[in-house]
């Protein structure tokens, strides 16, 4: 995989892709290096080898880099080895629908069980509209652009990513029906009957779309198997359940799991950097004798106000550690523009709010809420929790319990959900909990606070030692296996 023949360049395929662009005071065009999981993830992949990344052009400045692209790509500075990059332009209204109707919240919710059916969703035109004039057109756009870069690179590998692309590959296939399709799906997959929201030709779209790939990726094995459910329940398709494969259309898709994980040496310096250190010594002045973490996006599926209820249970059932404990969370802001998380933003507020005025006093708040996003102040916090609670109603894989546990200098604790991806990797050695059941919470927050140094270290030790071993590299090694032994025809993988 890889090399100096261009026909071999890497097709690399999501919404949001490593570079945007904007104009300064000046006039001069700024250039925006993207963040978040996925880019930092596929970005070790351009140092390996020449790729060519497609995104969704997201600003003005973005549209005008592609109409000014020489044969429509454009070189990416300072990214890998002879990074190009390639934007999707499209008109606001379809993007709006594609990303705000349909892809989040309408995919991002089935795939998370976060609808109240009771109440929600309530399928009309605007959302069937949304449908085929946003994420189906968006999906269309997509698809040209890299059937039109297969056209110049036959040979190359098209990795497709996450939940925002699911009709892509079937129509990349009926151009080029040769091509190697790689699917990644970065979020939890359901179960058959969740999917049974949605209406049939939009959940039959989805699944005969992913199927048009080579292999289709999850982060975890349950995810993995409950992907096969949907292929047999909602198409009524025999599927290879041992050998994790389904026969479609005259190919055999395989259907694979690769925890994500992340750059632990890279991750390990940012820990040891001076702008990190610039935020210990606040944190330290506040913290009391014990310290409780949570680093999230402010998203419904992280399941914050339910770790805070378990908090304050936990401070009912122990009078003795008030005064002596500070939960420290730092939640982004995410997707305001959705109703939904505008009105859970301000339940977490009146949450904490609530709590903070019943247990604290003028000397002691017991939560120190901060609503922003800063990576040198939350890596401050891994390094000095006494436990760092991930307790997501369903994450597919969620890095904070990776990220957290490695840099962690205090024999921290960490308190996981049984229903995040990396439970599969790190459950032994955490606490888990169910999400749901606060009075569990609550227990095992006393457990790990009262827990013997001893077992302590040995737990966050073999946490370490997983995340070490099974490094961001290992995930993107592992993906690159299987494309090798699919190609050379190896039917077992």
């Amino acid at each position: 995989m890889g090399g100096d023949d261009d026909t071999k360049r890497v097709i690399l395929v999501s919404n949001r892709g490593p570079t945007t662009f904007a104009t300064g005071p000046d006039g001069e065009r700024i250039t925006t290096r993207g963040g978040g999981g996925l880019v930092t993830a596929l970005s070790g992949l351009t140092e390996i080898t020449p790729t060519l990344w497609i995104s969704a052009a997201m600003t003005p400045e973005d549209k005008a880099v592609q109409r000014a692209s020489e044969d429509g790509c454009f070189p990416i500075p300072d990214l890998g080895t002879d990074t190009l990059g390639r934007f999707v332009v499209m008109d606001e209204d379809t993007y709006d629908r594609h990303y705000n109707v349909i892809s989040n919240p309408m995919m991002w919710f089935v795939q998370h069980y976060l609808w109240d059916l009771s109440n929600v969703p309530d399928i009309r035109r605007q959302e069937l509209e949304a449908w085929e004039l946003g994420y189906q057109v968006a999906n269309r756009l997509f698809a040209a652009a890299v059937s039109e870069e297969l056209e110049r690179r036959p040979g190359a590998l098209v990795m497709l990513h996450d939940y925002h692309l699911y009709t892509a590959p079937e129509i990349i296939r009926l151009t080029h029906p040769d091509a190697f399709l790689h699917f990644f799906v970065h979020i939890p997959w359901t179960q058959p009957d969740y999917w049974r929201v949605l209406p049939p030709h939009i959940r039959e779209a989805v699944v005969r779309g992913l199927l048009a790939n080579d292999i289709v990726a999850f982060h975890t094995a349950r995810y993995a198997r409950n992907f096969l459910l949907c292929v047999e329940d909602l198409l009524d398709v025999r599927v290879d359940y041992d050998r994790r494969l389904v026969r479609w259309e005259g190919r055999e898709v395989w259907v694979r799991s690769y925890p994500i994980s992340v750059d632990a040496p890279a991750f390990e310096a940012l820990a040891a950097s001076e702008e990190v250190a610039e935020e210990e010594g606040p944190i330290l002045r506040r913290r009391r004798a014990h310290l409780v973490v949570r680093i999230d996006r402010a998203d419904l599926s992280k399941n914050a106000i339910r770790g805070f209820k378990a908090f304050d249970t936990m401070l009912d059932d122990h009078p003795e550690l008030a005064e002596s404990i500070t939960f420290f969370a730092m939640l982004q802001p995410s997707r305001q523009d959705i109703p939904e998380y505008v009105e859970y933003l301000d339940k977490i507020r009146d949450t904490v709010s609530w709590i903070n005025t019943k247990h604290g006093n003028t000397d002691w708040m017991p939560i120190d809420l901060r609503i922003e996003a800063s990576m040198p102040r939350a890596v401050a916090a891994y390094k000095h929790f006494d436990v760092l609670m991930v307790n997501s109603i369903y994450d597919g894989m969620n890095l904070v319990a990776k990220e957290g546990p490695l840099v962690n200098e205090r024999d921290g604790v960490l308190l996981l959900s049984e229903n995040v991806g990396a439970h599969e990797e790190l459950g032994s050695f955490a606490l888990s909990v169910n999400p749901f059941d606060i009075e569990d919470q609550a227990r095992a927050l006393y457990q790990a606070l009262t827990m013997p140094k001893e077992e302590r270290a040995a737990r966050l030790n073999h946490i370490k030692r997983i995340v070490r071993e099974n490094h961001v590299g290992k995930w993107m090694a592992a993906q690159q296996a299987d494309v090798e032994a699919k190609r050379a025809g190896d039917a077992d993988g």
